[in-house]
Parts: C-alpha cells; structure tokens; sequence
C-alpha cells in the first residue's frame, strides 16, 4: 500500500490507546484515517504492562471507559479472529478498615448503576476466593468477578486487525516528525512524506508531552505530564499454584491490597507483584531528557526501593516468599497531575486531540478508543468525560506542578480521596490577593483549578491537621465552623473570597446575535444579568454562563474556575470575526456579599443604588476603588457580587470586613447553594443530562429563530422528560450521599445523587439528585450512603429556603 498524502484523521503513536482510536474510528465508517508509529506497535509503556484488567474505579468516567473496554475485549478476540489471552479471573480488594469498607460500598453502587455486580465479602469469604493469604488482620472486602488480566500485545494487535479490516491504516517504523498547519488543515510531517488532514491526535503515550511541543507554535501548551519509574517482578514457579490451577483449571483471582499499595497476581505458575510505593522515581520529568527512542527498553531495577512491599506482600501470602525473582520489569509509565488520562481536545488548538497519559492504558485503552473517536466524530463522546478533558488543567499545571503532583498520585495509587481532604503537593499556584489576609482569619484552603480558596474558618484551638480530614464523615473539625457561617449568612452578613471565577469580556458589532445563536434561552436587558445555558449536539447540558449586559453588544460571561479553558474555547470558536474576546480572569477578584443585613454594611461603603432589583448590575465605588455590583447571590439571600481590579482588592475586602461582614468559606457556601437548589458545574450540570432533564426548560426558546446547538434534539425531545432533576430530604446520617449514590424506589433503582450537602437553615441533609419522572413528590425512596439505605422524600420543589425568593428580593 503506498504511503498516503491525505487522511481524514491521522494518529500519533501506536500503543494501545492509539489503535483502539484507530479501530473505533474505522469501525465507525471512517477509513480515511491512518495511524504513525516510530517503532513496531506496543513499542512503548504497552508492551512492559502487566495487562491487569480491573473494572474498579473511584471516577465514574473512568469506571464507565473501563467497563466498556473489558467488555469489548471478552469477545474481541473471536471477533477478530484473532487469538488473545484473556484470562477473567476475578479479583479480591482488601480493606484494613471500615473506612476503606465505606470506599468499596460506594464504588461497588457506582458499578451496579453500569450493570456490574461487585460483592462485599468477609475475610473468610476473601480468603474462599484466594485461599492462599492471611486474613486476620483485615476487616473485609470487595470482589469483582470480571476483573482478569490480559496479554498487551495480543490485544493491541487484535484492535490493529479490526482496524485495518475495516479500512484503517497503520504505518509502522513511520516517526511524525512535526506537524504544521495550512489553510485550516494539518501537516503532519515524517521521512516517508507529509499527510495532510483534518484532525489529528496526540496519543504518543509517554512521548506525549515532547509531541505536544509541536503544537506551541498553533495554540497549544506544555502538556503536564511526568514519566514515572514502574516496577513489579514475577517470581520462578510456585508448586502450589502449579497444583492449584490444575485441580481448579483456572488462574488464582488477581489480590490487590490497596492499603498496602501492591497488586499480586498468578502469571502461568509464578505470582506477579507490583508495588506503588511512596518512596517512587521520576523517569523523566520533561521532554528533553527523554532518549530519541526508547521502544522495548527498560530501566535498571531498582528493587531496594520495594523492600518494604515485597516484604508485607510475603505476610499475606507466604507462598510469594518461597521461590526467587525470574525477572523485573521497570519502565516507564505516564502521569498526569491527577493520575487520570488526558482524553479529548487539545487545550487552545483547533481539530488536535489528545488520548495520553494513561496509567493503567490496557484497562482504559478500549474504552479510551471509543471516546476519542466519538468526540473527534461528533463532538462529544456519549458520557461525560470531564474527568478526563485536557482542558482541566490551566495554567497553573507547569512543569513543577505536573512532577509534584504525579510524585504525590503515583505514592497514593490507591488512596481513598475523601470529600474534605485536600492534597498537599502543588498548592498555592494561584492566589487572591487577599490570601495573607484569609489565612490570618484562619482559613483552611482548598484547591479549585489551582486558585486557593477558603473551605472554612477555623478558630484558635481547632484541629487542623491533614490526618482529622481522612473521614467520609460530615463531622469533623469544621462541621461546627460551618454550621456558624451558614447561619451567619442566614442572620447578617457573610462575605467570600471567589477568586478565580473564568471571566470573559465579550464585545463588537453583532456580539448580541452570536451570542443567541449559541446559547438556549435569551440574553438579559441592558443593565441586568441572568444565566444562559449552551447545549450539545443531543441538547444535554455543555456549560452555564453568567451573563452581565452592558450594552447592546457589550457584555461579561463568568463560569466556574475549572472550566476556563473549555468555556473559552466553546467562545472562541462560536464567535465570528469583529467580535472581541478577552479572558480577564486573573485581572478582576470577585466577592460575595450576602445575608439579610448586607444592604447595611454595603451602605457606608459606597454611594450605588441599593434599592436595585435582583438581577440587576451598576458600576460604583467600593471604599474608594472602582467595582462593580451584581444584585445575585449563590447562596441565596439578600446580596451583591462585588467585582473589583486584582490591585484594589485587599482595599474592598478589608473595607467589607471592618464594616462587620463575617467571612464563610466553599462548604458553607455548598450548603446554602444546595438548600436552594442552585446546580453547579460538572456535579449536577453535566452531559449525561438533558436541558430539560435538569430543569431549565425556561432556559429555553425553542419558538427563537436561531438554529442554536442542540436546538434539534430538544425540540424533538420527550416532554415530560423521562427523568428530572429533584432536591431529597435524605434521613440524618454520619455522612452526606456520594456523587452517584444510588436511589431506590419500592426496591429498585430509580436514579442517582448528584450532590448533597447538610442544609443548616434547614436542619435537614439534602441531596440533589436524577430520578426517574416516574417517582412523584411526596414520594419516600432510599438513598445508598457507603453502603447504607437511608429513608428520604422527594420534595415538591429543588429550593427548600425561601421558594419564593422573599429574601433574596428584599
């Protein structure tokens, strides 16, 4: 076959991930496409993986790739014809405490919503599953009957058949050399000749930060990824797993303890042991100081390091000390900050993606395949997939940033990331200026897309330590000092620190008209502000913006610190030419003010009409210094967001706390939000759900004459929808409902927590939740909370603190 000019789509590097694009792409009708490989296929992390194949994870993305690409690789191989070595041998998960019983109740709820059966054992049922450990010392655990492990190579190659049948190519011992790009298409260049095409992927494994510098010249970023040093070791042939596996005719399941950080699995007759030890190595922790070409090599072992897991592994299965090391593996291994992959567009540049940094790329790989291929083919893939999207990190995620954090990941593999703890490495990227003043008030701080901010006030003798947040329970430390900020919000006025809000200046002629052919509803008059809604394709939810008008084309769209990059980019490429586009998020703090008593605190400190109504913006002064009001409050009382320059910030807050305003922190704030039934980004406002399955059908004109995305399917939709957004009033537990925490109805699962939070002004703990339409106000179901039902109604509206918004208006 000769070497192509042009493809539709062309693939950078031919690890798993890379082919599973390839082969979902073609088997999708899109045989245009052609995938570059320097070495033979599998030349990088694929072919030293150890092929552990686990459904279990604590994301419910990554669960959700996970799942579909175990299921695709059981008949892959009689699909393809093509022989693979799958061995599904189930696997045990140990837990030395109840509180890692608690992370296994919650993971094995998230695995029944996708049809997956994960069973809580004993120890002695655990020790039924793999006779040949110790179980005194553990309080229980979970099994997983699907999970296995499987040969790397020969499902690579199986999805490089199934590729190539259905029209894909693959162009081995073919490096890219660079990319460049010309009249809105790519270049991709090698030594065979250039390939020009439409889209084109990053999927270069742990060559994929020196990939991405290409990209710099047309938009694109560093790409934060740290090379991490991997090792497990497989011992000479155990007698009695030889004699096990012949009596039984099947492998010993996989064991993993997760509290120890090691996995341990049968390989032919010996046992596999991989540590993820605390005391872990940077391979390289940039693109310069990888070799040219590391295909099939390795590191030197480096088994000192394990001494410790190798030793604690041999108590609990005694027969992994009875034969010598056959052989060490230590190679290199991608991660990002977060430990997830990078799956989907990449961050500032148009038509390129990214499918890298996978550390568990054999189990993710399948799944990883069809969400590339979806998001390249349609815009967005069928789940959401936040949790993985490059564009989660901003700028904060330089170099320093990527190796501190993947250091921190790599030794907490396994760690349990409970709802108040916040991790250490790679703090203080960006900071208020008022963050000297925060942390003198005793703020303890949380980390929101590398801006810090405060999650709640402490007072001199409270317990501050890391160690009091390793709890799934609402009570700790700072559940009183939250309880006293929600209230003093309710009974006078509380103000917070929001630096970081993406905030972007929108203005030029037409500047209003493009924005309705974006978004669902309808812009606000001049002089006000409202929410605006821009759907996907199917009319499920993309983003919400805050939208403050200034002028007939003048305007300010503010979203979630998080979504900068994703939201500027959804601007970005909607608006046309003359309409000017600013991202002014680091230039201009905003504060909340709010509570019953805060027209009174704001009235010695400015000279603005504060007899405005909600909804309503002015631009004032603040003591002395330019700001803009904004008659909304997030927590739903009387308030202002109060907007100022970076510079004059220390000036307008210090004002506002003289003057008697109470600082409250990210969880009381979550509280009151909640009460109110006021939905946030990527928890309760995501593309698993419609427009109008979230409730914000009068967010939409479907009657307005511009073709808005989305605006099809919705005008097409069920009405009613087949489920909707409610607020519970969940029985007071020691815990509030985790994201996805399961519903039940008369038995059987009717839907799903999005969020949950005690609600102080009400006294009652509240969760958010999808049920189906079905389920009836009034109506008692159960809410799965680690494990336990708790009884819980369905309220007649999702705002339970003043429906009618009497104080919000006052």
């Amino acid at each position: 076959m000769s070497f192509p000019s042009t493809a539709r789509v062309v693939i950078i590097g031919g690890g798993i991930v890379g082919v599973s694009a390839l082969y979902h792409l073609a088997r999708a009708g899109w045989n245009d496409c052609v995938l570059l490989e320097k070495n033979e296929l599998t030349a990088g992390s694929t072919w030293h993986a150890a092929g552990n194949c686990p459904n279990f994870a604590a994301n419910y993305g990554v669960m959700n790739m996970q799942r579909y690409g175990l299921a695709l690789y059981r008949t892959l191989g009689e699909e393809m014809e093509y022989p693979i070595n799958y061995h599904v041998t189930g696997a045990v998960r140990l837990a030395h405490s109840h509180e890692r019983m608690m992370e296994f109740e919650r993971v094995r709820g998230m695995a029944a919503h996708m049809g997956l059966t994960m069973d809580m054992c004993t120890p002695q049922e655990l020790q039924a599953h793999f006779p040949f450990m110790e179980t005194h010392d553990l309080e229980g655990g979970l099994w997983d009957p699907l999970d296995g492990d499987i040969d790397p190579s020969q499902v690579t190659q199986a999805l490089a058949k199934g590729a190539r049948t259905a029209g894909g190519m693959i162009a081995r011992f073919t490096p890219a050399t660079g990319v460049s790009r010309e009249n809105g298409e790519w270049i991709v260049h090698t030594h065979k000749g250039d390939i020009r095409c439409e889209y084109v992927v990053n999927a270069a494994g742990y060559y994929a930060a020196r990939v991405g510098e290409w990209f710099l010249p047309h938009g694109g970023r560093e790409v934060p990824l740290t090379v991490m040093s991997h090792q497990y070791f497989l011992t000479e042939a155990i007698p009695e797993i030889k004699a096990w596996t012949e009596e039984q005719g099947r492998k010993v399941p996989m064991l993993r303890d997760v509290d120890s950080s090691y996995y341990l699995r049968q390989d032919t007759y010996s046992l596999n042991l991989g540590p993820y030890e605390r005391d872990c190595r940077v391979g390289w922790a940039s693109g310069a100081e990888m070799p040219e070409d590391f295909s099939f090599q390795l590191y030197p072992d480096d088994l000192d390091r394990l001494e410790w897991y190798i030793e604690d592994a041999m108590a609990r299965v005694p027969l992994l000390g009875t034969q010598g090391v056959q052989r060490n593996i230590n190679g290199p291994i991608p991660y990002a900050p977060d430990g997830l992959p990078m799956v989907g567009p990449m961050p500032g540049v148009p038509n390129a993606f990214e499918a890298h940094s996978f550390t568990f790329g054999i189990a993710q790989g399948g799944g990883a395949g069809k969400v590339i291929s979806e998001w390249i083919m349609h815009g967005q893939p069928e789940w959401d997939m936040w949790s993985c999207d490059p564009r989660r990190f901003t700028d904060h995620a330089d170099a320093a940033f990527a190796v501190a954090k993947a250091k921190e990941t790599y030794g907490h593999e396994y760690a349990m990331h409970f709802p108040h703890h916040e991790w250490p490495a790679g703090r203080d990227r960006k900071l208020s200026p008022n963050h000297e003043r925060l942390l003198a008030d005793g703020a303890q701080m949380g980390a929101y897309s590398g801006w810090e901010r405060a999650n709640w006030f402490a007072k001199p003798g409270d317990e501050t330590s890391e160690t009091a947040t390793l709890t799934w329970d609402r009570t700790g430390p700072w559940e009183a000092r939250v309880r006293e900020e929600a209230l003093a919000v309710r009974d006078g006025t509380g103000v917070i620190d929001l630096a970081g809000f993406s905030r972007f200046d929108v203005s030029g002629e037409d500047a209003a008209e493009a924005l309705r052919a974006l978004i669902t509803g309808a812009l606000p008059e001049i002089g006000r502000m409202n929410l605006i809604y821009i759907a996907e394709a199917r009319g499920h939810v993309l983003t919400e913006m805050s939208c403050i008008r200034h002028a007939e084309d003048e305007f300010t769209l503010m979203t979630a610190a998080a979504a900068q990059w994703h939201d500027g980019e959804i601007l970005r490429a909607a608006l046309p030419e003359g309409v000017s586009l600013t991202d002014r998020t680091r230039d201009v703090v905003a504060m909340l003010v709010t509570g019953p008593t805060s027209r009174d605190i704001l009235t010695g400190l400015t000279d603005a009409d504060l007899s405005r109504d909600w909804l309503t913006h002015q631009k004032t002064s603040i003591a002395g210094k330019p700001a803009m009001l904004v008659r909304v409050s997030f927590a739903g009382e009387l308030g202002w967001e109060v907007h100022c320059a970076a510079e004059d910030t220390q000036e307008v807050y210090g004002a506002i706390r003289a003057a008697g305003a109470r600082p409250f922190g990210m969880y009381a704030l979550n509280s009151l939000r909640i009460e109110k039934g006021y939905l946030a980004w990527k928890t309760d406002l995501s593309t698993d759900y419609t427009v109008f399955e979230t409730g914000l059908g009068r967010f939409v004109k479907l009657d307005k004459p511009q073709d808005f995305p989305g605006k099809a399917a919705l005008r097409a939709a069920e009405q009613p929808p087949a489920r909707r957004l409610v607020s519970l009033k969940v029985e007071t537990g020691a815990q509030d409902a985790p994201y996805m925490a399961a519903v039940f109805a008369n038995g059987a699962r009717v839907g799903e927590v999005l969020s949950a939070a005690y609600g102080y002004r009400v006294g009652a703990a509240l969760a958010l939740a999808m049920l189906d339409a079905s389920v009836s106000e009034g109506s008692t179901v159960e809410v799965e909370v680690y494990g336990t039902r708790l009884s819980a109604t369905v309220q007649v509206t999702t705002c339970q603190w003043d429906a009618d918004n009497t104080r919000l208006r006052a």
